[in-house]
Order: C-alpha cells, then structure tokens, then sequence
C-alpha cells in the first residue's frame, strides 16, 4: 500500500532537492480537505532547500484538494498539473510555485528518466 500525502510530505519532502532550479523560492500551503475537516501543510522552497510545517499562514500559493488526490499525486499516480486541469485541485497565486511542487512528489512508479532511455538507445546500436 502507497503512503498518504501527510505521510509523504512529513517523511520525503524536507530537505534538499538537487532536481529544483536554484532560482526557486516561495511558500506554498496545500490544503487537504476530508470531509468538513482541513488540514493544512506549509511548504517553503529556498533555492533547492525545502522545510515543511503544519501551519494555515498565507502563501504565495494555494492548492487545496481532496485528500483523496493528494494521496494519488504522493503515489504518484497522478500528476500535479493533471489535477488542476481536470479541476482535482484548484491552485490561486504564483503558478510557477505549482510547476516546482511537481518535482517534490514522485513520478508514476514504471517512469524512466528521458536520458537513461537515450543512453539505453546508444548501446543497443
């Protein structure tokens, strides 16, 4: 069984995330709500440095969502900026924050990285 997206985003997001540009910086709070019940995760990125906080402070982004999605997206079952355009999730604020909340979460399990597809294609010629 997959973790949940508190779960993951107490265990595998803080710290440092050599896979962000260096330019990033910003605050993002994810709401996952769960019937009349919210709970909120802070979410600070500075440069490639990432701390997360349990706090309902103000964020230059907003995503709120079932907690449902979140659990996908964590599993990787389900991208980011799939959710929003579906309407999954609903982002408000700087939307480049959500592009960089992508790489925080996990691709799909059988994902390859595009160059060790293009280093497999060389040897096999």
């Amino acid at each position: 069984m997959s973790a949940s997206a508190a779960e993951y985003l107490a265990r595998h997001v803080a710290g440092q995330h050599p896979d962000l540009p260096e330019t990033t910086g910003g605050t993002v709070r994810l709401d996952l709500r769960e019937g009349a019940r919210t709970e909120h995760w802070y979410v600070t990125i500075d440069r490639q440095e990432v701390r997360v906080a349990r706090l309902a402070d103000d964020a230059d982004l907003v995503v709120r969502a079932d907690r449902e999605v979140f659990d996908r997206i964590a599993a990787g079952r389900l991208h980011v900026a799939a959710a929003l355009l579906r309407n999954d999730l609903t982002a408000q604020g700087d939307l480049r924050l959500l592009l960089s909340l992508r790489r925080l979460f996990p691709g799909p399990p059988d994902a390859r990285h595009p160059r060790e597809l293009g280093c497999a294609g060389v040897g096999t010629r």
